[in-house]
């Protein structure tokens, strides 16, 4: 009976690993659609951005310090990146109101989308499992999409520099 339970579980986990695997989204991926607020209670959609190119960035939480380094790196970079045709969002589980705090308090000049419901970290494969001293949870990669003007994923960053990734970017 164990040996039946045990060949289970494992053909359980090899099913729901492919499927992970299968909807891992790559390079020349329709970016997916997504609706919801930013800092300001605005809503914003992807599709509203069509005609742009967009840095979609994932970052794990507002006011941490990677996270902080990320975010000014972006916002010291921003004209370039406009130079450069690009209009920057990004997306944290984080609530409106956490995210206006640290949009005020770093002047972030572009929007930052609450996730709570973890719908967009999912649709994009950034809600993974993590571990940390030993203890294993959920939560977001770092990582940036760059997304074309049609909607499609043109690259993906998961070796996110936060000091640098404004320079990551433009390298592309």
């Amino acid at each position: 009976m164990k040996t039946r339970f045990l060949l289970l579980s494992l053909l359980s986990l090899l099913f729901i690993m492919n499927t992970q695997a299968q909807s891992a989204l790559k390079i020349g991926d329709k970016a997916p659609d997504f609706t919801a607020k930013d800092q300001d209670g605005k809503t914003i959609s992807l599709h509203d951005y069509k005609g742009k190119k967009v840095i979609l960035y994932f970052y794990p939480k507002d006011q941490t310090p990677g996270c902080t380094q990320e975010a000014c790196n972006l916002r010291d970079n921003h004209d370039s990146l406009l130079k450069s045709g690009y209009t920057t969002i990004g997306v944290s589980t984080d609530d409106v109101n956490s995210h206006k705090e640290f949009q005020t308090k770093y002047s972030l000049p572009f929007p930052l989308v609450a996730d709570t419901d973890k719908s967009i970290n999912q649709k994009y494969g950034v809600w993974v499992e993590k571990e940390r001293d030993g203890q294993k949870y959920f939560g977001t990669a770092r990582t940036t999409f760059l997304i074309d003007e049609k909607g499609v994923i043109t690259s993906i960053i998961d070796k996110v520099d936060t000091k640098q990734h404004a320079e990551q970017i433009l390298k592309l």
